[in-house]
């Protein structure tokens, strides 16, 4: 455990990460775990969690492993209960699992866009239904969903990723009122808003433009993770990360059929300087056995041909 930890109030805490293999969830993990909470992870990649458990333990840290898919009510009920066992009632629950496929939406098959679907957006309904059936008789938890800039300024070639993103932030909305009009005042959802992150999620997104996708100044998931973590205290609505992000939003507010007008455009500049892609389905059907993290993830501007 770091001696100067940014994020006091996460100790003794049980904090829940779902979709923490890799990206933000893997940091999330690691930041939790350093600053002394009790860390379960969840995803579909049980060997990338073990050996995450193995880094979070060998600094001190206390974590356990529950392996499952975010798309299966029975495996977010058993990740819940095994929790509990271990370290007692949840504190933080992480959404955070997401897959995305890129491509003309009449390309892709139909079964990669209801997986993106099932995981996004109704795993996170899934993970919220079962963290609130505990927080909200216990009169508190909090909930912290990842959604994206995607959830306002949807981007083209990946409708089916914005369309869930959006539902995040919709339904991070209306169960906070819900739980105002309920008299919850101890629980509290939030969704935070990134900007493109350099993760192995573009390595595992369904392609199907027929290039590498790489969106130019991405953000470190650390970045993102220790937005996740201060969320939990927050209480907010809404947290929008990085410049980048900031900067999106407030030009949709401005000025809305330009914003996103010019975001379509710069994702379809930045699929032609990608290198050439064999259409796939990458790890949206099928968790891949890929043990990246962030730091060999190339960064777009230095290496743009790579994938």
């Amino acid at each position: 455990m770091s001696a100067t930890t940014p994020h006091p109030h996460l100790t003794g805490r049980t904090i829940v990460v779902v979709g923490a293999s890799s990206g933000i969830g893997r940091a999330v993990a690691v930041r939790a775990g350093e600053a002394g909470a009790r860390v379960v992870v969840f995803s579909r990649r049980g060997e990338a969690l073990d050996e995450l458990a193995r880094r979070i333990r060998d600094r001190g840290g206390q974590a356990h492993v529950v392996p499952g898919d975010a798309g299966r009510t029975e495996d977010l009920e058993r990740l819940a209960t095994e929790a509990e066992r271990m370290f007692g009632p949840i504190d933080v629950w992480v959404g955070n699992a997401g897959v995305a496929t890129i491509g003309p939406f009449w390309e892709a098959p139909l079964d990669e866009h209801l997986r993106v679907v099932d995981t996004n957006l109704a795993g996170a309904v899934r993970g919220a239904h079962v963290a609130l059936r505990r927080f909200v008789p216990r009169g508190s938890g909090v909930i912290v969903n990842t959604a994206s800039v995607e959830s306002v300024v949807p981007l083209a070639y990946q409708a089916s990723y914005a369309a869930t993103k959006a539902g995040v932030l919709s339904l991070t909305r209306a169960l906070r009122q819900e739980l105002r009009l309920a008299g919850a005042t101890g629980v509290t959802v939030t969704a935070v808003l990134p900007w493109a992150v350099r993760t192995p999620f573009w390595r595992h997104a369904g392609n199907h433009a027929g290039r590498a996708l790489r969106l130019p100044l991405m953000d470190e998931p650390e970045l993102v993770a220790d937005a996740i973590l201060r969320s939990a205290v927050s209480r907010r609505e809404c947290v929008a990360v990085g410049w980048k992000a900031r900067a999106a939003l407030l030009g949709h507010r401005i000025a809305p059929g330009l914003t996103t007008r010019l975001a379509a455009d710069l994702v379809q500049a930045c699929l032609r300087r990608g290198a050439a892609a064999d259409p796939s389905s990458g790890a949206v059907l099928d968790s891949l056995d890929d043990p990246a993290t962030a730091a060999e993830i190339p960064r777009p501007l230095d290496r743009p041909s790579d994938v």
